[in-house]
């Protein structure tokens, strides 16, 4: 196992800055998540840690010894890709064993890790038919396994799922998870699904035009954004992020063209915020429907049953995108066309000022 420390690593093809300056540590036997839109730098940062892109400048130190200059072979990581890269002439025993062998390991070594790894991995009753043999997921677990045998100090593994229908991407985020536990070996995992960061890593990196916007636990991300890009990247349904004006005069805030009615402890408590702020962001779940004149008028526009759970998209005077509204299906009574109104649950609702940070 090993720690993975990147020091002001910055990577340009040409006149584009991909990575502009990167400074992150990610500790012994964590997995951790790069996550980010199509684009953001965070497979070319993965590939930079592999040594299968070379950095502009910066270092990379594993397990505190700097790799900068060494060659894939020589870092100690294992990378599993998102095509799964294995050689079709080849058996699944030999595609796992193929990295071993190439490295000098004897035949009765490579027979007893292969195996090993096979049985961990449930690919034992597969050892001998060939990748085109094999369905998706198999093949993915054949990829892994291949990575595993050789031993690595960290695993690296780029949007090693995005080939896989929901289902079987399912199993596979449930199987990589006991699999850590079990290795308990430091692992990157790069994709653009937020919830694939949110159900497998220790912590997330978020990434952003090459820059990280914050790094930390999924929920405290969740929860505590730094700011609307990382707020709005994470969950889904997204969270609403709603434009305000606030009239310090009259104490009253208007989202759209409506005015929110507001209770006076919610009034006392957030006037300060609210004079500061420009945005209210509030996750589906957290905000409340009623057929009773408080909160928020709105007119339902869309419902979206998901069996356990009903999303409501509600239209508010004033604002281009819809509100949505995570209720259970039995709620409220609820149509298309019908004026309801929108209750925020102020207590996990976040204000974002005009810098796009947030203030609370």
């Amino acid at each position: 196992m090993a720690s993975i420390e990147l020091k002001g690593v910055t990577k340009h093809f040409g006149e584009t800055v991909v990575i502009p300056g990167l400074d992150l540590e990610v500790h012994d036997g964590e997995f951790m998540v790069f996550v980010g839109p199509s684009g953001c730098g965070k497979s070319t940062m993965l590939r930079m840690i592999a040594g299968l892109e070379t950095m502009t400048s910066g270092r990379i130190d594993i397990g505190g010894e700097d790799v900068s200059d060494k060659g894939p072979s020589e870092r100690g990581a294992a990378m599993v890709f998102q095509s799964y890269a294995l050689y079709p002439h080849m058996t699944v025993e030999e595609n796992m064993g193929f990295g071993l062998r190439m490295s000098g390991s004897s035949k009765v070594d490579t027979a007893k890790l292969v195996l090993e790894t096979a049985d961990r991995l449930q690919l034992t009753p597969l050892l001998k038919r060939y990748p085109k043999q094999l369905s998706g997921g198999q093949r993915q677990r054949v990829a892994i396994g291949r990575a595993i045998v050789r031993r690595p100090k960290v695993f690296l593994f780029d949007e090693p799922l995005s080939n896989l229908d929901a289902s079987l991407r399912v199993q596979m985020r449930i199987e990589l998870a006991k699999l850590h536990a079990d290795l308990k070996t430091t692992m990157i995992y790069v994709t653009h699904d937020q919830t694939e960061a949110m159900t497998l890593g220790n912590r997330i990196a978020v990434f952003n035009q090459g820059r990280i916007e914050q790094v930390g636990a999924p929920m405290d991300l969740y929860r505590q954004p730094n700011n609307k890009f990382v707020a709005e990247f994470l969950g889904s349904p997204k969270i609403n992020m709603l434009p305000y004006q606030w009239d310090s005069a009259s104490l009253e805030l208007r989202v759209g063209s409506e005015k929110v009615r507001l209770d006076l402890a919610t009034l006392n408590a957030l006037k300060g915020q609210f004079e500061k702020g420009s945005h209210l962001g509030v996750r589906p779940e957290f905000m409340g429907l009623s057929d009773v004149n408080q909160g928020l008028p709105g007119v339902i526009d869309f419902l979206e049953n998901l069996g356990d759970v009903m999303v409501v998209y509600a239209k508010v005077e004033g604002l281009t995108e819809p509100v949505r509204i995570k209720v259970r299906p039995d709620a409220l009574k609820t149509d298309t066309g019908q004026r309801v109104w929108l209750i925020p649950d102020w207590s996990g609702t976040l204000i974002f000022g005009p810098d796009g940070q947030r203030i609370s």
